[in-house]
Parts: structure tokens; C-alpha cells; sequence
């Protein structure tokens, strides 16, 4: 089983003050490049980064680490277009099952919490990480549900639509991390 690591990084941060994917955590590493080795951590191969925003100085700070990086042409559009480029770009490797897709500004994310995740990859997978009960990401997207997912990516919404009309294991994953989404500095 394979399960491709897609991190969604594409966005320009207006409320935020900045593409987030370039936020530093006191240690001075940024955001993307954190999230990212978290996924590799966690079993996640191939590893895609997807940009849009400030896309060079983001694929700089990925320099050294064994990811792809895909640039969302419509990034603008919101979090489907990035979504939508993430599994095209693993629709391309036939040896992956499934995806697991995280988002840059989810800093309590652990290489823990991926790997638990990652255990339940298959092409027929529909899994999503849950913090005390509350659904948050990552969520793991099998093979088989890809095409239906990239036709509901639209404007801001991911796959939250495609997920709400299909049953969804929810794994709890409270006590290796944190599902917070930050939004603002």
C-alpha cells in the first residue's frame, strides 16, 4: 500500500498577513517546510507540496527534503484548485493507493498522527482525523473516490462536501496532536 502525501500550501494568507506557508515556528523553520517533513516522517511517499502563492520562495524553503513540489496554476480559486493538482499529480503514479492530504497551517500536526493515518490507506479509503471527537485533517482519500472528489474541489472547499455524503472513519487522534487551523497571527 501506498499513500501519497499531498500538503496543501498554496494560499496567499490575506488574514494571516502573508502566505502561511512561509510563517516561521520560533525555531525559524517555516511552516512549509515543517509540515512537509512531518509527512515523510509519517510514511508518506510520494511526498507533493502544492504552491501558489510566493511559489518560488515556498519550493526554496523545500530544498533538501525528498518532495515534489506541483504549482496550482488557478491557486486564486481557493483550496479545491490546490487539491484538484495534488491528486492529478498523484493520479500519475499507479502505485499509490491512496492520499493523505494536510494543510500548511496545521501546526500541532505530528509525524504521529500521519503514520496513524497512513495504517489505514487502500484505494477504498475515506478516513479522517479527529481531535476529542471534533473532525479536522488530515484526511486520507482513496484511489477510487479521487475523480469525485476533484469534481466538487471548487472556490474554498476542499473535499468537506464529497466527504459529507459518504460514510468517513473517523480516527481519533487527540493524544498525538492537535487539530488546530490557524488563520490569523
Amino acid at each position: 500500500m501506498t499513500v501519497a502525501g499531498l500538503l496543501l500550501a498554496a494560499g496567499e494568507g490575506r488574514r494571516f498577513g502573508g502566505p502561511k506557508a512561509l510563517a516561521q515556528d520560533d525555531d525559524g523553520a517555516t511552516w512549509v517546510r515543517r509540515r512537509a517533513q512531518t509527512l515523510l516522517d509519517g510514511g508518506c511517499s510520494p511526498t507533493v507540496v502544492v504552491t501558489g502563492a510566493a511559489r518560488f520562495k515556498v519550493a526554496r524553503q523545500l530544498a533538501g527534503l525528498d518532495v515534489q513540489v506541483a504549482h496550482a496554476t488557478f491557486w486564486e480559486e481557493g483550496m479545491g484548485a490546490s487539491l484538484r493538482t495534488g491528486l492529478a499529480v498523484a493520479a500519475f503514479d499507479a502505485q499509490t493507493d491512496a492520499a493523505l492530504v494536510a494543510l500548511v497551517d496545521t501546526p500541532g500536526l505530528t509525524a504521529d498522527v500521519v503514520a496513524r493515518l497512513v495504517a489505514h490507506g487502500s484505494e477504498e479509503a475515506l478516513v479522517q482525523a479527529c481531535y476529542d471527537g471534533a473532525p479536522g485533517h488530515p484526511v486520507v482519500l482513496g484511489r477510487r473516490h479521487w475523480n469525485g472528489v476533484m469534481a466538487v474541489a471548487v472556490d474554498d472547499r476542499g473535499a468537506r462536501d464529497y466527504l459529507r455524503s459518504r460514510d468517513v472513519t473517523q480516527i481519533e487522534c487527540g493524544d498525538l496532536g492537535d487539530g488546530r487551523d490557524v488563520d490569523e497571527r
